[in-house]
């Protein structure tokens, strides 16, 4: 099956009817050739609009944390598949979590397509305990200091979004161990 094939079954499937009525496509970035794939949560409101993926300040965020700049990010050699296609809607507090359907019914089909992905970034709580299940640490903290175990495949890191900063300030060695071998593993791979 194409890429092409596969986005409009996507497309086409009842339970993102509503989407597609809309006018919204789903968001991601895939290709063939791909050689780190992102996979994070689902896209928030303005990515919805925007139409392109970590189009916002978290976005801004990863590529500091990856070492690469916009061109980089959404090249060729990036795949992103959020956990979810779409935005899932706003909860009491925040949005509501990602379909589960979309990771369980299409990644696999995406991933087939994608046979040159060396590293696979699973940013945020719910890729980390869907890619990683059992094998995660008891908390998300202790997973995500605990990285090595999980490469060369994985690369579990937290979510970049602003909301996080009363984390990032309790785990200073994320930014000062975890992002610089981040940034090193992805400038060996796009060299």
């Amino acid at each position: 099956m194409k890429i092409e094939k596969l986005l409009e079954e996507l497309k086409k499937d009842p339970r993102n009817k509503e989407y597609t009525k809309n006018g919204y496509n789903p968001i991601l970035q895939v290709d063939a050739n791909a050689k780190i794939l992102i996979i994070g949560q689902a896209p928030g409101s303005h990515v919805e609009r925007s139409g392109i993926p970590f189009d916002d300040q978290s976005g801004i965020r990863l590529r500091k944390w990856m070492g690469i700049d916009d061109k980089e990010f959404y090249s060729k050699d990036i795949a992103i598949l959020p956990m979810d296609f779409y935005y899932p809607g706003k909860a009491k507090t925040g949005d509501l979590p990602p379909r589960k359907f979309i990771a369980q019914e299409y990644h696999e089909k995406f991933l087939k397509l994608m046979p040159n992905i060396e590293l696979t970034l699973l940013v945020g709580k719910y890729s980390i305990d869907y890619y990683l299940g059992k094998k995660k640490k008891k908390n998300l903290t202790e997973t995500v200091e605990n990285f090595q175990e999980y490469l060369p495949k994985y690369f579990p890191i937290v979510h970049p979004s602003p909301l996080n900063f009363r984390w990032l300030g309790k785990n200073p060695w994320f930014e000062e161990k975890t992002v610089k071998e981040l940034q090193k593993r992805v400038r060996q791979i796009l060299k």
